[in-house]
């Protein structure tokens, strides 16, 4: 088997099958890329039994066949070349050569059929999406998800599809983000819960692709868009009923500038215990009082803004981490939260810079104040 392949062409999607593979595997297999060679095409596959991603590329090829090669050792190689056109030459012997324009290099190839063969979908359904529209949704809601491993539905995304609209909604139980778009919908109704791992490598790839084709059935999903497919297990599990824990009367409307509430929030919990990262909020009329304390070594912090608030006078205690997160996952020059109560969710949403049918709604639990 003999090809030649551009370097920096090939090298660009080792680098993004390279996120797929783990640094330790099970299989000794898995630490190869699977490279299949047919009619002047390489489809370049990674896995770890649970995603699989492949990629195909123009290449100039005489005989087909299929080998694996040791992803690090090929990775490190590629790195180091100016884009040139390199050949690959496998031998009887298990070795496989590339020349390049300096010199050549051997290393060892294992067989490609022990490479663990791609998961098909059997009767799947089937969502077209773009891929900018995809990449929001992971981009504002994957921050949410938890890392609880006796409650793995936490750790990924819940996808739900209607015949009316896409909802994405991810939480860990301390805050909770539901992002809707009524301009898309699907076919029928299904829900399925996708893993962080497979969606933080769509993330990094997707955004600019026309089309993304999403196909999934109860145990698995598969993502296609030009040259790429994304096969990966889906986490088994009922998602807990979101809407439950989403209060719907809210009569305290906080407004405010986003930009001015999230450093006035960093600032004064740099002076929050580090353990608790506490902040309270205290709203009174025109103007938000921020505070931070942490008695343990007698920092505290006080900044005050202006800001348009509609209800009672109320205080309430946040997680300054959470609030700051979703802060930086909002665009709008200015935000609403909406309060209830000091021991109920606050809920946070953008006022503007939405795209027409985009919905985005952020919970956040409150922390008990110490009087």
């Amino acid at each position: 088997m003999k090809f030649i392949a551009s370097s920096s062409l090939l090298l660009k999607q080792l680098q993004i099958l390279g996120g797929v593979i783990n640094n330790s595997n099970t299989l000794p297999i898995l630490d190869n890329f699977l490279f299949e060679v047919n009619a002047n095409q390489l489809t370049i596959t990674a896995s770890d039994l649970e995603t699989t991603m492949s990629s195909t590329i123009e290449i100039e090829s005489d005989i087909d066949g299929n080998i694996a090669i040791p992803a690090k050792l090929l990775l490190d190689t590629l790195k180091t070349f100016p884009e040139q056109p390199l050949t690959f030459t496998a031998d009887e012997n298990n070795t496989i050569e590339i020349s390049s324009n300096h010199g050549k290099y051997a290393l060892a190839y294992a067989d490609g059929n022990e490479f663990p063969k791609t998961i098909a979908l059997d009767e799947p359904s089937t969502t077209t999406i773009t891929g900018d529209v995809l990449e929001t949704a992971i981009s504002k809601t994957i921050f949410a998800t938890g890392n609880d491993d006796l409650r793995p539905v936490m750790s990924g995304v819940f996808f739900q599809f209607s015949t009316e609209n896409l909802t994405f909604v991810a939480t860990d139980a301390h805050k909770l983000v539901k992002y809707t778009r009524n301009d898309v919908s699907a076919s029928q109704t299904a829900e399925f819960i996708m893993p962080k791992k497979p969606l933080n490598l769509l993330k990094g790839i997707i955004a600019g692709h026309d089309e993304v084709v999403i196909e999934y059935n109860e145990s698995n999903a598969k993502f296609t868009f030009e040259n790429t497919t994304l096969t990966c297990r889906l986490i088994d599990g009922k998602y807990p009923n979101y809407e439950a824990v989403i209060p719907k009367e809210n009569p305290n409307v906080l407004t405010i500038n986003r930009t001015q509430f999230l450093n006035s929030v960093r600032r004064v919990s740099i002076f929050s215990n580090k353990t608790t990262h506490q902040i309270r909020l205290k709203v009174a009329g025109a103007e938000l009082n921020i505070s931070a304390e942490d008695i343990d070594y007698s920092n505290k912090a006080e900044e005050r803004l202006t800001c348009d608030f509609q209800g009672d006078d109320m205080q309430i205690g946040f997680n300054s981490r959470f609030l700051t997160e979703m802060l930086n996952n909002l665009t709008s020059d200015e935000v609403q939260l909406e309060m209830s109560l000091p021991n109920r969710a606050g809920i946070l949403t953008p006022t503007s810079d939405l795209e027409e049918g985009e919905h985005v709604t952020m919970l956040v639990m409150p922390v008990m104040l110490n009087s």
